[in-house]
């Protein structure tokens, strides 16, 4: 079950990226996903009300994720 869960917001993870990252090169073409690591360095992208609730969508699957991590190892000990 673990993995399946693990799995699943490795997928969900990984597609809102590409959907951030694509959205994000709308805005600034040249943009990088090592990029968007830091994007108040592109005022384009932290102006853009789009991008940033994009970002925090992929905000909240990675804090899941970290969350389901935890829990697991949790309930291992």
């Amino acid at each position: 079950m673990w993995d399946d869960i693990e799995r699943l917001l490795g997928d969900m993870t990984r597609a809102q990226e590409r959907k951030l990252l694509a959205f994000a090169q709308r805005l600034v073409p040249h943009v990088t996903p090592e990029d968007l690591r830091n994007p108040h360095d592109f005022t384009a992208l932290v102006e853009s009300a789009e991008f940033n609730f994009e970002d925090g969508i992929l905000a909240g699957l990675l804090s899941a994720a970290a969350a389901l991590r935890a829990a697991r190892r949790d309930t291992a000990s």
